[in-house]
C-alpha cells in the first residue's frame, strides 16, 4: 500500500508543478483536466502526509525514552501516536478504493408504480416528494422530465433529473423495489395493504460515454398531456424516442420546445443504455454481485416502509430507522451513510482477500 501511496504523492507533486506553467494555463482544456486529476488524489496525499508526520512524531518520542524526565511523556506520545496511525491507515485503505467514475455526475431518477394499483401510484408520489425534499436539503436542482399522474395525486410513473455535485454517489443505492405497508385511505376495514414501487437511479452521461447511431432511432412527436397550459397542448412539442436494437422507449414532454424535449429524451436514452450495459456486466460477474450492496437491479426488493410501526428497513444491510415521517420528508442521510459504509466494508474485504 505504501509504495502506491508514494507513487500517488509523486504524481500530485508533478501535477502541482504542471498546473503552474504558463503554457499549461494558456491551454484551458489541458489545465482543467490536470486540475481535476490533482483534486481527485488530493485527499489521499493529505492523509498520507498526515501518516508520515505522525510516524515521525512517534520516532522522535522513542528517542526521548532514555531521558528519565521525559520518559513518561514520551510513552504517552507513542501510545497516542500509534492509535492515530491505526485510524489513519484505515482511512487510507478507504481512500485507495477504486472510485466510481460516475459518483460526481447528475442523475436521472425513474419512479414507477408496481403492484398495488392506485395505492402504488400514491406511494410513487410519496417517493418523488422524498427525493425532491432530499435534493432541496442538498441544494440540488430537480427538473421533471416526464410524468404520468393519476387523479388522486399519485404517479403511474415519473422521471426527473437531479443536478448537483455528488448526486449519484449519494443516491445510487436507491435503485430497486421499494415496498410500502400501510392502510390505504380508501380501505374501510382498516386492513394493511402491501404495494411496491420501482426506482431506477441512472447517471447522466455525455455523447462520449455512450455512442448512439442515429439510424437506430425512431422519433415520434405528440401533443403534451401534462401541465404547461395551452402552449404545450396546441403544439406537438413532446418527444418519444425508440431505440430499435434494444426496444428501449423514452419520452419527454415537460419542456416548451421540441428541441429541448429531444435533448432531454436523448439524455434519458443514454442513461438507460448505460444501465442495460451495467446489468449485463453484473450478470457476468454473478458471484461478485452477491457480495455487493447493489446499485442497479430493478427487481431487487431493497426496502420496506412500514407505516403502522413507523419503520423503514433496508433489507440489503438489515438496517432499520424508526423515523418514517422524517425519512419520507427527505431526511435520508443516516440510511445513505449506512449503505455507503456497508459497501466500503465489502470492498475492503474483497480487496484484502484478492
Amino acid at each position: 500500500m505504501f509504495s502506491k501511496l508514494k507513487a500517488v504523492e509523486d504524481r500530485f507533486n508533478e501535477l502541482t508543478e504542471e498546473i503552474s506553467k504558463p503554457e499549461v494555463i494558456a491551454n484551458q482544456e489541458v489545465w482543467q483536466k490536470l486540475m481535476k486529476e490533482r483534486a481527485d488524489i488530493e485527499d489521499v496525499v493529505n492523509k498520507y502526509r498526515e501518516f508520515k508526520k505522525v510516524s515521525a512524531d512517534i520516532e522522535s518520542a522513542k528517542e526521548m525514552l532514555n531521558d528519565k524526565e521525559l520518559h513518561e511523556l514520551a510513552q504517552m506520545e507513542i501510545v497516542t501516536g500509534e492509535e492515530k496511525l491505526l485510524a489513519i491507515e484505515e482511512d487510507l485503505k478507504i481512500l485507495l478504493l477504486p472510485k466510481d467514475p460516475n459518483d460526481d455526475k447528475n442523475i436521472i431518477v425513474e419512479i414507477r408504480g408496481g403492484a398495488g394499483g392506485e395505492e402504488a401510484a400514491l406511494f410513487a408520489g410519496t417517493l418523488f416528494r422524498m427525493f425532491s425534499r432530499y435534493a432541496e436539503r442538498k441544494r440540488w436542482k430537480v427538473e421533471i422530465l416526464n410524468e404520468n399522474p393519476t387523479g388522486l395525486g399519485g404517479y403511474k410513473e415519473v422521471s426527473f433529473m437531479i443536478t448537483g455535485k455528488g448526486a449519484y454517489s449519494r443516491l445510487k443505492f436507491e435503485s430497486g423495489v421499494h415496498r410500502v405497508q400501510r392502510v390505504p385511505e380508501t380501505e374501510t376495514n382498516g386492513r394493511i395493504h402491501t404495494s411496491t414501487v420501482t426506482v431506477a437511479v441512472l447517471p447522466e452521461l455525455e455523447d462520449v460515454d455512450i455512442q448512439i447511431n442515429p439510424a437506430d432511432l425512431k422519433v415520434d412527436t405528440y401533443r403534451s398531456s401534462g401541465a404547461g397550459g395551452q402552449h404545450v397542448n396546441k403544439t406537438e412539442s413532446a418527444i418519444r424516442i425508440t431505440h430499435i436494437p434494444t426496444g428501449i422507449v423514452v419520452a419527454c414532454q415537460e419542456e416548451r420546445s421540441q428541441i429541448q424535449n429531444r435533448e432531454r429524451a436523448m439524455t434519458m436514452l443514454r442513461a438507460k443504455l448505460f444501465e442495460q450495459q451495467e446489468e449485463e456486466r453484473m450478470r457476468k460477474m454473478a458471484n461478485d454481485r452477491k457480495m455487493q450492496v447493489g446499485t442497479g437491479d430493478r427487481s431487487e426488493k431493497i426496502r420496506t416502509y412500514n407505516y403502522p410501526q413507523g419503520r423503514i428497513t433496508d433489507h440489503r444491510i438489515n438496517y432499520s430507522i424508526y423515523q418514517l415521517e422524517n425519512f419520507t420528508d427527505g431526511d435520508l442521510d443516516e440510511m445513505i451513510d449506512a449503505l455507503i459504509t456497508a459497501d466500503r466494508a465489502i470492498k475492503l474485504s474483497n480487496s484484502s482477500n484478492s
